[in-house]
């Protein structure tokens, strides 16, 4: 790796990253450009370029991008249309992140000469996991460093001393040990570590700041209506909305009635469990949506083939195999799905519950004059003696011998 002569990193502006880009410029000796995504994550990204410019990195080497409706169109709303969990309740908010980031890496190395990428991830976690893998299938001979498997600033002491031996500035809350991480997009926000690593703790009120506990929620309900086009919303209400504009509107409208909170013990990929307290509350009413217009539009062997895969789909997000070629298999099947999954969804908000309470479709399958209690005519229940005779064979069959 000595060889590097350009580097493409990822760069939010904080400490870590600001050690690792100081870090990179003396053990490489190499020209850095740094790269950092607005992912809706909310907060003020110009920071970030004064930062970089301060440690020494050309204007033009400084790329600052929003991606926030690129995220939406392209890798949120693809995986929600498969109603996508991971391991029963997470929405994969950080991991939906990652090969975005690492795609927009790879077309800036290519757009300026850079022979390698860095990532901020440590060697413990999921995402070097996610960005590696998403380096070596858009890029495959590209070098990747990671500075958390290569030095020796293994604690947060070690690191401020790194930023202030070399004059980086270090945030306040920075210079203690801080509560716990943080990660966040306009997706989510998780939070890990610290004084959340006891599974038995509470996670204190602080850590949530995107949603009202549920019972500070308003006390009178909030009713909306989405609109999906071939299972994508589309819009709030009647009013059309871009994919992050709707989003925006949905975890604010979530955030004040206290939805989208979650408390989880997850399995890694790279094998120890992680107590993580996420913040989903546009992504939960959108789940809760769209498996309501998909009730009425779907056939049921086709619904029901999409639960089936589902978890497979949501291994290989959470994975980090995004650009593999079973997931874009698994995403052609979905894509196909959701050709009539058009209507509206109408929801009830209220104290950290969301409730459907409605759904049409001009292309539902749902047919009163069959499933109605009352007199009708399409249906001759006499039919049902054979069907369920011909299902109890096999079972009288093998009762009898014995």
């Amino acid at each position: 790796m000595s060889d590097v002569k350009k580097v493409v990193l990822a760069y939010s502006g904080g400490l870590d990253t600001s050690v690792i880009l100081k870090w990179l410029q003396e053990t490489y000796n190499c020209e850095v450009v740094t790269f950092t995504a607005d992912l809706g994550q909310g907060e003020e990204l110009e920071p970030a370029r004064k930062k970089a410019e301060m440690l020494g990195i050309k204007p033009e080497n400084i790329y600052i991008d929003d991606l926030r409706e690129e995220f939406m169109r392209d890798f949120v709303f693809p995986m929600f249309r498969a109603n996508t969990v991971y391991e029963g309740s997470y929405l994969l908010g950080t991991s939906i992140a990652r090969p975005l980031i690492a795609k927009r890496q790879i077309e800036i190395a290519r757009e300026t000469g850079a022979d390698a990428v860095c990532h901020g991830a440590t060697g413990k976690g999921n995402d070097q996991v996610r960005f590696e893998l998403g380096y070596y299938a858009l890029e495959p001979g590209i070098k990747v460093i990671a500075p958390w498997r290569e030095w020796d600033l293994n604690s947060r002491t070690k690191l401020i001393d790194f930023a202030e031996k070399h004059q980086i500035p270090i945030a306040k809350d920075k210079r203690g040990e801080a509560p716990f991480s943080v990660d966040a997009n306009m997706l989510h926000i998780s939070a890990e570590g610290k004084v959340l690593e006891d599974p038995w703790e509470t996670a204190p009120e602080y850590v949530y700041s995107r949603t009202v506990a549920p019972e500070d929620a308003p006390d009178r309900a909030t009713r909306i209506t989405i609109g999906f086009e071939k299972g994508d919303p589309v819009s709030v209400d009647g009013e059309a909305l871009s994919p992050a504009t709707l989003l925006d509107r949905l975890n604010a409208l979530a955030g004040a009635n206290g939805i989208g909170r979650l408390d989880i013990v997850e399995n890694r990929f790279v094998g120890m469990k992680s107590r993580g307290v996420y913040e989903t509350p546009g992504g939960t009413i959108l789940l809760e949506a769209h498996r309501a217009i998909e009730s009425i539009t779907l056939d049921r062997g086709a619904a029901h083939l999409k639960d089936e895969i589902m978890p497979r789909y949501a291994e290989l997000i959470y994975n980090g195999f995004w650009f593999a070629p079973e997931r874009e298999m698994l995403q052609a099947l979905i894509d196909h799905s959701q050709q009539t999954v058009t209507g509206e969804v109408r929801l009830k908000l209220y104290k950290g519950n969301v409730t459907v309470e409605g759904r049409r479709s001009p292309y539902s399958l749902y047919s009163e004059a069959h499933v109605t209690f009352e007199e009708d005519t399409v249906y001759d229940q006499r039919d049902a003696e054979g069907f369920i005779k011909l299902n109890a064979l096999r079972l009288r069959l093998m009762k009898r011998r014995g």
